[in-house]
């Protein structure tokens, strides 16, 4: 296949990836062809992280950080030094369609970008609440934290994004300036976590221990993190019905059936009200008022 400047070679396009709606690897390939226009500006300059499913999502998975040795040389990579591993990974940057192309045809169906950016790695420019129910808590009470969330942060004059997780949660990005440490960032959306448990005691929580966070929303803090990832907008989720963790506005918030946005429902919806989440790129909030008004000291 002719993408751009590059001929990649596309294989098993018929291979079935998800089994009871019998979509295929082609359906994948082709679902990231045509999103590509509103996904890459998330990704572009982000070091990224994915998940591979190359018998489908019944098959065995991995999760990939390091690109491998037979990525093409034209493939964006950023060479980052864990201390956590002691080596150097070699991230892949998503730079353009050809890149994403050839994702999705190495079978990686989901896309974590760092909240960062490859100039400045240490200094994220979201900041994000990742709202995570625990059976029997469902979608409806992720509703229900999320817009106590949006509240307070509108007390705070803060800016938002949401989005689906693609599953039963709800993803709230604060777009940041790059001037707050992961650190920093952390203790802000903590705080603000434990001023919500503190509102809605019986329907969340921040307990690490995940046996303790039964029937309720948890509000996973840790998320902001250097090096830890969230799945991007847009991403395919491997689950049943392939949905997509897709960006909404606040007003939908109510009416939205998070498994009927998914690979094949996207596409019209993107042709319909374009990119939702774009507001969040480049606004670079200002945290200091907010830091204050929580009573945070910068670290």
């Amino acid at each position: 296949m002719r993408v751009g400047n590059q001929e990649i070679d596309l294989s098993n396009l018929g291979k079935i990836f998800w089994p009871e709606s019998g979509y295929t690897k082609g359906d994948l390939v082709d679902y990231y062809t045509r999103v590509a226009p509103v996904l890459l500006p998330h990704l572009r300059d982000r070091p990224l992280v994915v998940t591979r499913y190359p018998d489908g999502i019944t098959g065995k998975a991995f999760y990939q950080k390091n690109l491998p040795d037979h990525t093409p040389e034209w493939v964006g990579t950023f060479p980052y030094y864990s201390p956590h591993s002691a080596r150097t990974i070699n991230f892949c940057v998503v730079h353009n369609l050809e890149t994403l192309v050839w994702l999705s045809n190495q079978a990686c169906l989901e896309l974590h970008p760092w909240l960062s950016r490859c100039d400045r790695p240490d200094y994220p420019d979201y900041a994000v609440f990742d709202l995570d129910p625990d059976p029997p808590a469902g979608y409806d009470d992720a509703v229900e934290v999320a817009k106590t969330v949006k509240t307070l942060l509108d007390e705070l004059r803060l800016a938002a994004g949401l989005k689906t997780s693609g599953a039963t949660g709800l993803h709230i990005y604060v777009p940041l300036a790059r001037s707050y440490t992961y650190e920093v960032v952390r203790r802000f959306v903590e705080e603000v976590g434990r001023l919500i448990e503190r509102v809605l005691p019986e329907k969340v929580t921040l307990e690490r221990t995940v046996g303790r966070r039964k029937g309720k929303v948890y509000i996973d803090y840790l998320q902001n993190v250097r090096g830890k990832t969230i799945v991007a907008p847009y991403s395919v989720r491997p689950l049943e019905g392939a949905p997509v963790s897709a960006p909404i506005t606040w007003d939908e918030l109510d009416h939205v059936a998070p498994r009927a946005l998914n690979i094949k429902t996207i596409p019209d919806r993107i042709r319909q009200v374009g990119d939702v989440f774009r507001s969040t790129l480049g606004r670079g909030q200002n945290l200091d008022q907010a830091l204050k008004d929580l009573g945070i000291e910068e670290i």
